[in-house]
């Protein structure tokens, strides 16, 4: 069992307090993998900022795809038609809250951004800035009237003036697309979330386990994927993104979820390495992008 500790002082009136307590153990009847203790006044917890991450995300979910799409792609125009669906990742800055927001191509320099619309069930983060998405929906040239009438919202004319008929992506699904390296150091944040994840085949360990690296100059982190998708694991330093759940590695759960025949030596070996580690387990997985290089 791993504990980790987030104490800090709060003033409570006894109600206030015997019903927090009440929340906080009704809520680690679902939290198997979770201790949290409370005494004096003081909170100490596997954190509170754990369960209310989980709450936040939780409806966020990705669709299946066969590739992922650059913004550049859909700005240039070239290579993107409207009404073709397209899946694209980046960083979140917001446009109209709740609403909109602008999604900005990850890279060492400032890179292209595309107006993303919300027409899905689900919604937004309330404080999305910074925040990695993967967003998948159709392309279409924002036309203010158009989309009012389409989708039945009430846009502010003077919030989208640059926007007004350039590339809008309408997005019908959205899925937090974290660094590797973040799921890998900070794992409380993603354990039961769906994310989408870019990186490098690196070890194939057998048919149902691989790691996926970081895809760059330097060696950075990797995390162990278990391959739940039935189909062959692409080949050794391919560049995909995969999608799934985050979860610990705990042998006897996994055996018990997923269908997995694992040879004896390699499961012992992963058992070793990776126990009560975050694993991802992976239900699709796909080329990423290709951006041009920097000197291209």
């Amino acid at each position: 069992m791993i504990y980790i500790f987030v104490s800090f002082e709060i003033i409570l009136s006894e109600d206030t307090s015997t019903k927090l307590k009440i929340l906080i153990k009704s809520y680690s009847k679902y939290m198997s993998n979770y201790s949290l203790l409370i005494k004096q006044g003081s909170i100490a917890l596997l954190s509170l900022a754990t369960i209310f991450t989980t709450a936040k995300y939780q409806k966020l979910q990705a669709q299946e795809t066969e590739e992922n799409t650059t913004i550049e792609e859909i700005t240039e125009g070239e290579e993107v038609v409207a009404g073709e669906e397209v899946t694209v990742r980046g960083e979140v800055e917001e446009v109209e809250s709740g609403i909109s927001f602008a999604i900005q191509q990850d890279g060492f320099l400032e890179g292209d951004e595309v107006l993303v619309i919300n027409v899905s069930d689900r919604n937004l983060p309330t404080e999305p800035e910074n925040l990695p998405l993967q967003v998948t929906g159709q392309v279409g040239t924002l036309v203010l009237a158009d989309v009012e009438e389409e989708y039945g919202l009430i846009l502010d004319p003077d919030i989208y003036v640059d926007y007004e008929s350039q590339p809008v992506i309408f997005a019908d699904y959205m899925v937090l697309a974290p660094e590797i390296e973040e799921v890998s150091e900070e794992p409380e944040n993603y354990y039961g979330l769906e994310v989408a994840l870019e990186g490098e085949i690196d070890e194939i360990r057998n048919a149902y386990s691989f790691t996926l690296a970081e895809d760059e100059l330097f060696e950075g982190d990797d995390l162990l994927m278990i391959n739940a998708t039935g189909e062959a694991i692409p080949e050794s330093e391919e560049t995909v993104v995969v999608t799934g759940i985050v979860r610990p590695f705990i042998k006897a759960e996994l055996e018990r979820d997923y269908d997995l025949t694992w040879d004896l030596d390699v499961r012992e070996e992963i058992e070793a390495e990776y126990s009560e580690k975050p694993v991802l387990v992976v239900d699709s997985i796909y080329p990423a992008a290709r951006e041009d290089g920097l000197f291209e």
